[in-house]
């Protein structure tokens, strides 16, 4: 299953079933502001809809149970109250030759620009280099996103390049800038 870390005030956990109203609120008052960099569906005939909440958690454990994805809630304590700030998936998990992956994430606007994601990214970071010896993850974010790239930067990650259309988001094939970060202790 899924690891829980900790990184001070930050916990990153599985989503289980019981936090449904926890993600749906935070998602609801977030719509706007994270539809542009929301991943969407090519129109592609016979593509199911994207999956609800109890199916997105059963894939996740399902992912996670086979080592293809770590898909985690970020919550912080705040006030002594542990409180649910967004999500972050260590997702395309491949070993053997390759060993790595990619990070994605987004965060509660109303907690943004204080640390959270990028303490997240680098605690994320740490466990797939220590515990499942990963060689390389990458982030992959629009150039237009400067918040990620801050993040990417202050977490050690280093550009490494552009991507042409490289994911579906808000509805089009969209560039991506590619940012890496290697494990040194991987030969």
């Amino acid at each position: 299953m899924s690891p829980v870390i900790k990184s001070g005030e930050i916990t990153l956990k599985p989503l289980r079933m019981r936090d449904r109203s926890a993600w749906e609120e935070v998602r609801r008052a977030n719509r706007e502001w994270l539809s542009p960099w929301e991943a969407t569906r090519p129109q592609v005939d016979g593509e199911p809809p994207l999956p609800s909440y109890f199916a997105m958690v059963r894939q996740a454990h399902r992912d996670a149970r086979e080592l293809r994805s770590l898909s985690l809630g970020i919550w912080i304590t705040d006030e002594g109250k542990k409180r649910f700030v967004g999500q972050i998936t260590l997702g395309g998990l491949s070993f053997g030759a390759y060993r790595g992956g990619y990070i994605g994430y987004w965060i509660d606007r109303r907690v943004a620009n204080r640390g959270i994601v990028t303490r997240a990214v680098i605690a994320l970071t740490q466990y797939g280099f220590q515990e499942l010896l990963l060689h390389r993850i990458e982030i992959n974010m629009r150039p237009e996103n400067s918040a990620s790239q801050r993040v990417a930067e202050k977490a050690g990650y280093t550009y490494e390049g552009l991507r042409h259309r490289f994911l579906h988001i808000d509805g089009d094939w969209r560039d991506h800038l590619i940012f890496v970060k290697e494990n040194p202790e991987i030969r």
